[in-house]
């Protein structure tokens, strides 16, 4: 079995998130497939516009327009791969 994978995280500290590569045909039918079409990736951003903006220049394929929820401004994505992300910028509490 080939093994590979990388691993993404910010600078520093912080949480990473481990993509590994496909082994079989099993694996490889499942790509895009894991979350059952459901959101299940999360990337916090601090300035909702700025990112959203900057995504959209670089061909990021939006599957709704933002939106206002109680917990903060959020829009779901989609990566490379199908896998469908939540773009969030949490509200501040007042």
């Amino acid at each position: 079995m080939d093994k590979r994978w990388v691993i993404v995280g910010p600078r520093g500290d912080g949480a990473s998130l481990l993509l590994a590569r496909a082994a079989d045909d099993r694996q490889r039918a499942a790509v895009g497939q894991q979350s059952g079409g459901r959101v299940f990736l999360f990337l916090e951003t601090d300035n909702f516009t700025r990112d959203y903006a900057d995504y959209i220049a670089r061909g990021v394929t939006f599957v709704e327009e933002p939106r206002r929820e109680p917990y903060g401004t959020i829009a779901v994505f989609l990566d490379l791969y199908g896998n469908r992300w939540d773009l969030v910028e949490p509200e501040v509490p007042s």
